[in-house]
């Protein structure tokens, strides 16, 4: 057997934190090959042969048996003689105060500083920085390293919307415990479900002037810009949380009867029929509303609990996301020459769906939107 030049002795610990290394999970793949040089060379795999396995250049193999074996020499521990040494870089350009105040800049709206803006793009607030002598001679590119790393993107904004119901917190955190199957603050039984229930209403029909053209090769899918309606119509739909299953019905219209119709395609099968309780997630819309709707449902379905959401504050019911999916995989783009076309799509997408339905993987939960209503009214005194 030839001798190493860099002969490599490896004590019980030391493989063993090398094999930590090199086991597939969190260690960064540069690491875990450097661990399996130095198991390699320990067991005297030859330079190239170690180079062929990993698909690296044999320099690599062999500079960092090199520098393994220093750092034992030097007494590091296993793991610093795998790591990269500190590189000095390139000197800092800019100080800590100007680094601070492009960031505070940054963040702040345009009218501030009096510009006519209702933003900053990186242009103009490189622009402003300069201007402002802040640092005179940065570039754009160094501009967005500092925002960058500090995940700063003025340019970017979305719309919000401040919670205006005063029960906000106790009427959303009702909702998040059932997602959790709670109820003032016990478990729920069992045989207690939970129904997210709402009307995706206005729903168009739609036909194209000319077929749709499906995709080929190097061409995509084509629809018709311009188009004729026939009408519209509603879709009312019921989504069981623990199970993901929906039920649902297309009506002409919203309103109190076309809701007591879905009601009744669910509460009058097995299991809901029987069920101790059924929880029903719901709006304050026309159709459900909470001064008028919990006592008519109850006097036919005595089982039946409905628990109303804050105003503007859909996204905390989940049939919502149902209703995100069945427009993005089945009415988009659409092409309906008939209401029957349409509602057949909607149904025939809701029986596809219940195929594969499972429960929606919710974690937004009470403590959460206890943290989230913190950051927002801080936000909003701090904006006073």
């Amino acid at each position: 057997m030839q001798p190493h030049k860099y002969h490599i002795r490896l004590s019980s610990r030391e493989k063993q934190t090398l094999r930590q290394l090199k086991r597939p999970g969190k260690t960064e793949r540069r690491l875990a090959d450097r661990a399996r040089i130095i198991l390699w060379t320990a067991k005297y795999v030859a330079v190239a042969e170690i180079a062929q396995r990993l698909d690296i250049h044999r320099d690599t193999v062999i500079a960092w048996r090199q520098r393994f074996a220093a750092g034992q020499q030097a007494g590091l521990g296993t793991v610093d003689c795998l790591c990269d040494r500190p590189r000095s870089g390139r000197p800092r350009q800019y100080t800590a105060p100007q680094v601070a105040e492009i960031k505070a800049i940054a963040c702040e709206q345009p009218a501030v500083r009096k510009l006519p803006l209702s933003r900053f793009s990186l242009a103009e607030i490189t622009l402003w920085i300069q201007h402002a002598a802040v640092a005179p001679t940065i570039s754009k590119s160094s501009i967005w390293r500092i925002l960058h790393e500090a995940a700063i993107r003025p340019w970017y904004h979305r719309s919000w919307l401040f919670p205006r119901d005063p029960d906000f917190g106790a009427k959303a955190g009702c909702i998040l415990d059932l997602y959790q199957r709670l109820w003032q603050g016990q478990a729920l039984d069992p045989d207690d479900y939970v129904i997210s229930a709402d009307e995706k209403s206005g729903l168009q029909v739609l036909e194209r002037l000319h077929p749709t053209l499906p995709p080929g090769p190097g061409q995509i899918g084509r629809y018709e810009f311009e188009y004729a309606r026939h009408g519209t119509l509603a879709y009312l739909a019921a989504l069981d949380v623990r199970s993901g299953r929906v039920f649902g019905r297309l009506e002409d219209t919203t309103g109190i009867v076309p809701f007591g119709r879905l009601v009744a395609d669910v509460m009058q099968q097995a299991p809901y029929q029987t069920a101790p309780r059924v929880f029903w997630i719901v709006d304050s819309g026309a159709s459900h509303h909470a001064s008028t709707a919990p006592a008519r449902l109850q006097a036919s379905y005595p089982n039946l609990i409905l628990v109303h959401t804050p105003t503007h504050a859909s996204w905390l019911n989940q049939i919502e996301i149902y209703f995100s999916i069945l427009q993005r995989k089945a009415l988009t783009p659409a092409d309906f020459h008939d209401r029957a076309a349409l509602s057949n799509r909607v149904l025939d997408f809701q029986a596809h769906y219940n195929k594969t339905a499972k429960p929606f993987n919710w974690k937004f939960t009470r403590e959460k939107l206890q943290e989230r209503l913190r950051t927002v009214t801080n936000t909003k005194s701090e904006n006073l």
